[in-house]
């Protein structure tokens, strides 16, 4: 675990740390995303992640190393994306709290922070809010899954994403019981 980790709720002031943080991480993460972490990419994610998600910085020493955005679930941004139609195992109970279970839409650690607890602790920092979790994460994106499958989530389906034309895995992380 990373010594001094702090994680917080994220204001508009951590906007532009947020979102670098997010593009340094996305590039070498979705290398066959055309542009990823610029232009119209980096532009939703000011836009509407940054604004309709409910957000989490990690910091070190006070310096942005992580982002974890969360959709309750239901919740439809407004551009249409969100959390998808719960498939079976997944909790989807309304109101909030452990029992209701989020989506995390994003999360990224910078790349001289990745392997030092970063990720780890904002799955647990979202899971500690909401329970069950779910995502999803291109299927290219390996070392993605491997930190995923180490956390504990495990693959519950997969769809092709239109807009790249690439597989999206759903995977699932159930609310640890007492």
């Amino acid at each position: 675990m990373t010594d001094h980790l702090t994680i917080r709720p994220c204001t508009p002031a951590d906007e532009d740390a947020a979102v670098l943080v997010w593009a340094r991480a996305a590039r070498p993460a979705h290398p066959f995303v055309p542009d990823e972490g610029t232009g119209v990419r980096e532009r939703k994610m000011r836009e509407v992640y940054l604004v309709h998600a409910d957000n989490w910085v990690a910091e070190i020493d006070g310096r942005t190393v992580g982002v974890l955005g969360l959709l309750h679930s239901g919740t439809t941004l407004p551009d249409g994306s969100g959390t998808a139609a719960a498939g079976p195992g997944t909790e989807t109970s309304a109101g909030s709290g452990p029992e209701a279970g989020a989506e995390i839409g994003g999360l990224f650690v910078a790349p001289e922070a990745q392997g030092r607890g970063v990720g780890r602790a904002l799955v647990a920092h979202a899971a500690a809010l909401h329970g069950a979790l779910t995502l999803e994460v291109y299927e290219k994106n390996t070392a993605a899954r491997e930190f995923y499958a180490r956390t504990g989530f495990t693959e519950q389906g997969r769809r092709d994403d239109d807009e790249y034309g690439e597989v999206l895995l759903r995977l699932v992380r159930p609310a640890a019981t007492a």
